[in-house]
C-alpha cells in the first residue's frame, strides 16, 4: 500500500478540505489518504474549536482513510518545527510515499528548489541576515528578505504567502531528513489562508471561525454553505472556552525563566510578557501591547500556549531526533486491517491512552504532553476523551 499523506488541523474541516481530499485521491496516485492531524490546540496559539476525535471523525467522513495525530509538542510550534515533526513522523512510515499540501501557486519543482536555497544558511546568509533584522523585522521576514536577494531564481511568492511558506518548510525537512517522500502541491481554492470573507462555497477556516458564535442568517447560511453536514451538525452548539483567562492565569504563575524555556520565546520576551502580567490585561489587551513589527500575534499567542501546556525547546528539540510513537485517532473501518498494517513497522502505534505504556524516555515524555493536552483541553471544554481510544468510522 502506499500513502499520500496530508498534515493538517481542520479547525473545522470545511469544503476546500474535502475538495484538496478529492484532489490528492486524483493527483497522487496512491492507495489511500493518510491525514497527520494537530490535536486539540493549534499552530495558531488557541484551542481548536472542536475536540480532536470529532475532527479526525470528519476526516475520513469527508474523503480521508485514516488520520494520526500530530504531537502537541510540534502542533502548537513554529512553522519550522511544524514542518520538522511532521515529516520525522511520516519519514517512520515506509508506506507513504507522497506528502500532499496546499499552495497558492508553484509546481513540484519550485518548492524543492526554493527548499534548497534555504538549507544554504552559510556566514554571509547570517550575516546578512543579522544586517536585516538591525530595523526591528521579524527573524521570519528578515530570513526570505535574505534568501530572495541571495537567490534570483526563487519565486517571492514562495516564502510569502501562507500556504506557500508552509509548503517550502515541508520541502526543507524532507530534504533535511533524507526522506523519501515526493512533495505534491495542491493548488487552493477559495478564501485564502487568512482570508475574512464569507464566501458563497469555499470560506477560509480563519473566516468560518469568526462566526462559529454568532446566530445572524449570514452566519447560518455561510456554515451551511461551507461545511459538510456533520461538521455543521458538531458546531451546532459551539461556544468560546475560557482559554484566554486560563492563559493569563499560567502568565501569572510562572516566571521568567518558565518563559524563556518555550520554543517561541527569545530576545527577552519573557521580560515583557511576565511585566504586562502584574497589569490586569486582558488577554488581547496584553497581546497588544507586545505584537509589534517583529513581534507577530500568532508568535505571542504560541508563546502563552506553549506556557499554558508546559511545552520547553530543549524536550522539542530531542522529540525531533528521538523514535516516537504513532497515535491513531480515526480510521476507515472497512480498510481498517490493511491501513493499520500499513502503518507497522516503524514506531509503536498507539490505539488507547493505555498503549502509552509502550513507551520510554523522549518518546513517554512526548505522549505524556499529549495527554496533558487532552486534559486541560477537556477542563476548557468540557470534551472528555476518557481511555482516548481510536474511532472507527
Amino acid at each position: 500500500m502506499k500513502f499520500c499523506a496530508v498534515i493538517c488541523e481542520y479547525n473545522p474541516f470545511h469544503n476546500g478540505h474535502a475538495y484538496q481530499l478529492a484532489e490528492i485521491k486524483r493527483q497522487s496516485g496512491c492507495d489511500a489518504v493518510l491525514c497527520l492531524m494537530s490535536g486539540n490546540f493549534t499552530q495558531r496559539g488557541e484551542p481548536a474549536v472542536l475536540g480532536k476525535y470529532a475532527r479526525a471523525r470528519h476526516a475520513v467522513e469527508n474523503g480521508a482513510d485514516i488520520v494520526l495525530e500530530l504531537p502537541a509538542a510540534f502542533a502548537v510550534a513554529p512553522a519550522e518545527i511544524f514542518a520538522q515533526g511532521a515529516v520525522h513522523i511520516l519519514a517512520s512510515i515506509g508506506a507513504v510515499t507522497t506528502l500532499a499540501f496546499g499552495c497558492e501557486s508553484g509546481t513540484k519543482e519550485d518548492f524543492l528548489r526554493a527548499a534548497r536555497a534555504t538549507l544554504g544558511e552559510d556566514r554571509r546568509f547570517r550575516a546578512a541576515l543579522k544586517e536585516a533584522m538591525k530595523d526591528g523585522t521579524s527573524y521570519v521576514k528578515a530570513r526570505t528578505q535574505v534568501i530572495l536577494a541571495l537567490n534570483s531564481d526563487i519565486d517571492e511568492a514562495l516564502l510569502t504567502a501562507p500556504n506557500n511558506m508552509l509548503g517550502t518548510e515541508y520541502c526543507r525537512a524532507i530534504l533535511a531528513s533524507g526522506a523519501n517522500i515526493a512533495p505534491l502541491p495542491i493548488r487552493r481554492v477559495g478564501g485564502g489562508h487568512a482570508d475574512s470573507a464569507l464566501h458563497r462555497d469555499f470560506s477560509s477556516a480563519a473566516a468560518l471561525r469568526s462566526v462559529l458564535g454568532e446566530r445572524s442568517l449570514r452566519a447560518a447560511f455561510a456554515k451551511r454553505r461551507n461545511l459538510p453536514a456533520d461538521v455543521c451538525a458538531s458546531l451546532a452548539d459551539y461556544k468560546p472556552t475560557a482559554y484566554p483567562t486560563a492563559a493569563l492565569c499560567a502568565l501569572v504563575a510562572a516566571d521568567e525563566a518558565d518563559l524563556a524555556l518555550t520554543p517561541d520565546c527569545s530576545e527577552g520576551l519573557e521580560n515583557r510578557l511576565k511585566a504586562l502580567s502584574r497589569s490586569n490585561l486582558d488577554y488581547e489587551a496584553l497581546l497588544g501591547k507586545v505584537v509589534s513589527k517583529r513581534y507577530t500575534r500568532a508568535r505571542i499567542k504560541r508563546i502563552l500556549l506553549q506556557n499554558f501546556l508546559g511545552i520547553r525547546l530543549k524536550n522539542v528539540r530531542n522529540y525531533l531526533d528521538a523514535p516516537l510513537y504513532l497515535r491513531t485517532l480515526a480510521v476507515k473501518k472497512r480498510r481498517a486491517e490493511e491501513l493499520l498494517s500499513a502503518l507497522s513497522g516503524g514506531f509503536p502505534i498507539l490505539a488507547r491512552k493505555s498503549d502509552g505504556a509502550l513507551l520510554k524516555k523522549d518518546a513517554l515524555s512526548c505522549f505524556s504532553l499529549d495527554v496533558r493536552a487532552n486534559e486541560l483541553y477537556g477542563a476548557l471544554t468540557g470534551v472528555h476523551s476518557g481511555d482516548f481510544e481510536t474511532v472507527f468510522v
